[in-house]
């Protein structure tokens, strides 16, 4: 019988993690759970960093980007002598299951110490990049791509100003999932994602028609994950002569405040996670899949997700 859960937020941060920690919280304990806020991640548990939550501990989160119990990246605990301490604060406190806010590496952990140690996982499903296998949305998707379309309205402005091309970065080492999606929404000229190879000799060769006949601004969407923002502007300009400035929005897509999607995921996820841990589930991810609320096993979600990009890719050429 589940008596006492801990929740930890993991890897890089997204919004919305706050009211997630704030729906397993206040839902726990109104379920007559006892429940733990580790700290750091996975360094918490490894190095007894946590303490009880009550329902002030919560008060006030739920429009916070970030997380309150912070978020760290954990070397140690991809050793067995990391999992080992980690495991024995679980059995020390008394904890019989953990909810694990994060994205596909958090949940690769909790998998292996699932495995390793028989101690319940339950994952949410958090990661601005939406790179979660069998997961179709995940919190902090909304506001970060809401954050960079913001962004790139403004930088719209500007370049049909300064007639001028732009080349803007946006986060997505792995995945095009952002940059596909402000491209499309912002009204963008051209994406460069990882999913599909660059051709900028044909990027090149819109913009000089483009300005043949008379388009003179013109905004490059590229996922991190693609190239770099300086080394694509310098390369077109070298191949038209015409003008390019760059702008790399950075983490500042993992910050402010979460939009209402993101919080309404973040609040029904926490409710469904801390529910599958009384019902004796384990091993599981709770995001949105097909307009649903579903269970995802961690084995297939940690595997590569593949992004469906030919749809959103020839509409955005379509629509240029």
């Amino acid at each position: 019988m589940i008596k006492k859960i801990a929740v930890l937020t993991t890897g890089g941060d997204a919004p919305g993690m706050n009211p997630a920690i704030r729906s397993v919280v206040r839902y726990g304990i109104n379920q007559r759970l006892e429940v733990m806020g580790v700290f750091r991640g996975w360094w918490g548990l490894i190095n007894e960093e946590l303490k009880p939550l009550s329902h002030r501990s919560v008060s006030g989160i739920i429009g916070q980007g970030g997380t309150i119990l912070k978020t760290a990246r954990c070397p140690e605990f991809r050793t067995a002598e990391g999992q080992s301490r980690a495991a024995e604060t679980v059995r020390k406190y008394n904890i019989d299951g953990l909810i694990v806010i994060g994205g596909n590496g958090s949940f690769a952990a909790a998998h292996e110490f699932y495995k390793k140690y028989n101690i319940p996982c339950l994952g949410i499903a958090a990661s601005i990049d939406n790179d979660i296998n069998g997961i179709d949305y995940t919190i902090g998707t909304d506001t970060a791509v809401n954050t960079a379309l913001d962004a790139i309205d403004k930088i719209r402005d500007t370049a049909t100003s300064m007639e001028r091309i732009f080349v803007v970065e946006v986060m997505g080492r792995e995945s095009g999932f952002i940059a596909l999606t402000v491209a499309l929404a912002g009204g963008c000229e051209e994406v460069i994602i990882p999913e599909e190879k660059m051709d900028l000799n044909l990027v090149c060769h819109d913009i000089v028609h483009g300005n043949l006949v008379g388009k003179m601004s013109w905004i490059i969407v590229v996922a991190e994950g693609a190239g770099k923002a300086d080394d694509i502007a310098r390369q077109i300009t070298e191949m038209t002569g015409l003008e390019t400035r760059t702008v790399v929005l950075g983490h500042v897509q993992r910050g402010g405040r979460p939009t209402a999607v993101s919080r309404d995921l973040a609040l029904n996820f926490g409710k469904i996670a801390v529910d599958c841990l009384i019902a004796g589930k384990a091993d599981i991810a709770i995001g949105l899949t097909s307009g649903k609320i579903a269970e995802v096993a961690f084995s297939v979600a940690i595997q590569k997700k593949e992004l469906k990009i030919e749809n959103l890719y020839k509409l955005i050429k379509v629509l240029t």
